[in-house]
């Protein structure tokens, strides 16, 4: 079996490689091998850009013993994944990977797509009538007949559901330029006007929504700090609206950037792993423009993620994105108080010495294992100084931002301990 990847580039969509895909059934799972190739014409073509950073562009045929790990990224996951496999007849697990995929990679975060699963959606969109004069925002708000048809029936894949990871409930959803409403897949790109990826609570508990109304305060908040964001969310009723920054609408045109998981930059295959920080540290900094401004952008991440406890840190959590010819770390997502979650969410990427594989929780620890030059090291060592002498500041940016008071007195031991880590640095 074999897909091909697309890419978009130049403002159309190419054809830029293959995988093929070869395996045995070992222990209930399949193993599957893969030749992957970039298309002889799009090689050959004027500066290509990579589908994936792990693979410039080439004539060659790398054979693999597993997937590229760029793939993951585009396999739907949460409700996306549990709808196609219902429609496809398949049991949740890994051998499901690769259909999943084939069917449900056609509108992914990112500028690829997977051809067969653009045949799949658009044989989908014949079988199914979709509506033709989009939402007016409060019934969407409303999740009235109209929308809940359209997004049940229809609009898992319209939406993008499939294309877009997590546990909770997303779509991918356009504001037109005539101010209505569409499924992201369903709106051509000269009539969009912003895009978004809009969540609701993951189920129906107290803490569920609890968890979403603050995220949007824990985006401001990281923004107060100094960390990296974007447009930030918008909660409207049980809505969390994020504004998309793979995307960028130019006059009639959609700029759509290269978008890919630390997981994928670290080779690390799969799903639910527990990875080592300092395997995605070393990732992200062969990849991207500045290694040193990146290093500490990660670090202060990790740290707000440790202060603030949002424990949902797996490595499709981190991304770099390459705009305009320059690769580095995207915006801030999913930064929310994952603490609460009812299921328990526990931290899945975490740092572990490298010769031991032993957990290592102290700053004092983690920065010698980095491994950087004298200067860089000098220089994160002084901005993690600085940026500790911030967290002072922390709660009452909670509070500025709408953070639930409770969050805020319950977070104040680990902003204490966070605090007094970076301070013995000096």
């Amino acid at each position: 079996m074999e897909c091909h990847i697309e890419i978009f580039h130049g403002g159309q969509w190419l054809k830029a490689a293959r995988a093929h895909f070869s395996g045995v059934v070992r222990q209930g799972f399949r193993a599957s091998s893969c030749v992957f190739e970039y298309d002889f014409d799009y090689a050959f073509a004027d500066a290509p850009p990579p589908v994936s950073l792990r693979f410039p562009v080439d004539i060659a045929r790398h054979t693999l013993s597993s997937w590229p790990t760029f793939l993951y990224d585009l396999v739907p996951q949460g409700n996306g994944r549990r709808f196609l496999l219902e429609r496809l007849g398949l049991g949740d697990h890994q051998a499901a990977d690769l259909p999943l995929l084939c069917a449900g990679a056609f509108n992914p975060i990112g500028c690829l797509r997977i051809k067969e699963a653009v045949e799949y959606y658009r044989n989908h969109v014949e079988r199914h009538a979709s509506i033709s004069e989009g939402f007016e925002l409060d019934d969407m708000l409303a999740r009235g007949p109209e929308f809940h048809e359209e997004m049940m029936v229809h609009g898992m894949l319209a939406a993008g559901g499939t294309g877009v990871q997590g546990v909770a409930p997303k779509y991918l959803l356009t504001e037109a330029k005539n101010g209505r409403w569409y499924p992201d897949a369903a709106l051509v790109d000269e009539d969009a006007a912003v895009h978004y990826i809009v969540k609701r609570p993951r189920g129906p508990k107290p803490e569920d929504q609890k968890v979403l109304r603050n995220e949007a305060a824990y985006m401001q908040v990281a923004h107060l700090m100094g960390l990296r964001t974007q447009a930030l969310p918008e909660l409207r009723g049980d809505m969390l609206f994020v504004p998309r920054f793979d995307r960028q609408v130019s006059g009639v045109q959609v700029r759509r950037f290269h978008q890919e998981s630390a997981a994928s930059i670290a080779g690390l295959a799969g799903f639910g792993f527990q990875a080592n920080q300092f395997i995605l540290v070393d990732a992200i900094r062969r990849v991207v423009d500045s290694p040193l401004e990146e290093t500490i952008e990660f670090i202060q991440r990790d740290i707000l993620n440790l202060a603030m406890k949002n424990t949902d840190n797996h490595a499709r959590n981190t991304a770099v994105q390459t705009v305009d010819g320059v690769t580095r770390l995207t915006p801030l997502f999913d930064f929310a108080p994952m603490y609460l979650d009812p299921e328990g969410i526990v931290r899945s990427a975490r740092w572990y010495q490298r010769e031991t594989k032993k957990e290592i929780s102290h700053w004092q620890d983690v920065l010698p294992h980095l491994l950087l030059p004298e200067a860089e090291y000098l220089e994160v060592v002084k901005s993690l100084v600085a940026f500790g002498e911030k967290l002072s500041d922390l709660p009452g940016h909670m509070e500025s931002a709408g953070v639930d008071a409770d969050i805020i007195a319950f977070l104040r031991p680990s902003i204490a301990a966070q605090q007094e880590q970076l301070s013995a640095l000096r």
